[in-house]
């Protein structure tokens, strides 16, 4: 397991030999999972998720229809690369039995459908993973549905793992890397407040550390180290400082594909600059600029993006 997280942390790392400066190498989830991991994890998808899917209570079968639909739209459509990672991680550390790893898989996947369904209508977003936002699609009901998205990870946890010895280890971090993804989101929406001078790159590490790197890497790790009960102190932490790494040059990536990928391929439209974020090609661009780069930043780019984001 350590040998294939170094291995992946050379990769995103990788510095060229004569520049000595980082190059960006395009990382993608599945360079480091084989994809037969996909067909078990939507394999599971039904048996999992069916305790949700049972009608809660008297006049409540409308509400169990619209889970249905919003589970499908809202998780089974994506890459699934967080639930991905779990299984093979537990493949990685010798679990044999794939249904507990499954459902650990299926909760990373529901819980990042929560993070995902308010994030865009925080930001106003138009397109997700190639589609209509939630919120788009069903108005400003998809608030209680986040929220919905959420019990029913700690639901789907407690039916399927409830009686298992590393079931509190695993709400304890589901809990607590919320937690931190949300200080992240906190901090990412105070851009329309910041100055200039309040856009660094150590504001930049705190927002992606927290909102992306700790639940989109640590997570699906960590529940596996927990799950085959690999998970010593110096374990967890060792693997931390790897991931989030990783973690880190994703989000970075992520920022580039922003402003200079394809909708058609990335299946969203960038809206990093207008929205006035506090994005790496930003900062990076601000830390490089000459005098004259910076008036040019100043005039054409901030203050568009001063009035774009008061419009918003």
């Amino acid at each position: 397991m350590a040998g294939l997280l170094t291995s992946a942390l050379r990769f995103v790392t990788r510095t060229s030999t004569r520049t000595r400066t980082r190059t960006l190498h395009y990382f993608s989830f599945n360079q480091f999972y084989d994809m037969e991991v996909r067909e078990v994890l939507l394999k599971h998808y039904q048996p999992v998720v069916a305790p949700v899917l049972e009608v809660q209570g008297a006049g409540l079968e409308s509400v169990t229809v619209r889970m249905k639909d919003m589970l499908e739209y809202n998780t089974a459509g994506g890459k699934m690369n967080r639930g991905c990672a779990v299984l093979h991680a537990a493949k990685l550390l010798n679990v044999s039995d794939t249904f507990p790893a499954a459902v650990l898989a299926w909760c990373v996947e529901i819980l990042q459908a929560f993070f995902l369904v308010a994030d865009d209508i925080m930001d106003k977003s138009e397109l997700r993973r190639g589609q209509l936002c939630w919120y788009r699609k069903v108005g400003m009901s998809a608030i209680n549905d986040s929220f919905l998205l959420e019990s029913t990870v700690y639901q789907l946890l407690k039916i399927h793992l409830g009686d298992k010895p590393y079931y509190y280890k695993c709400l304890e971090l589901f809990l607590e890397v919320s937690r931190k993804t949300e200080f992240g989101q906190a901090l990412d929406l105070e851009t329309e407040k910041l100055k200039l001078e309040d856009y660094t790159m150590s504001r930049y590490d705190a927002i992606v550390i927290n909102k992306t790197a700790y639940y989109s890497f640590y997570l699906p790790v960590a529940l596996a180290l927990h799950l085959s009960d690999r998970d010593s102190t110096a374990e967890l932490e060792s693997a931390k400082y790897i991931l989030l790494k990783i973690g880190h040059y994703f989000q970075v990536q992520d920022d580039y594909l922003d402003c200079f990928g394809d909708p058609s391929v990335i299946g969203k439209v960038g809206t990093d600059i207008q929205e006035k974020k506090c994005s790496w090609l930003f900062i990076t661009a601000l830390s490089h600029a000459s005098e004259q780069e910076m008036r040019l930043l100043v005039e054409k780019l901030w203050e568009k993006m001063i009035n774009y984001a008061s419009k918003m």
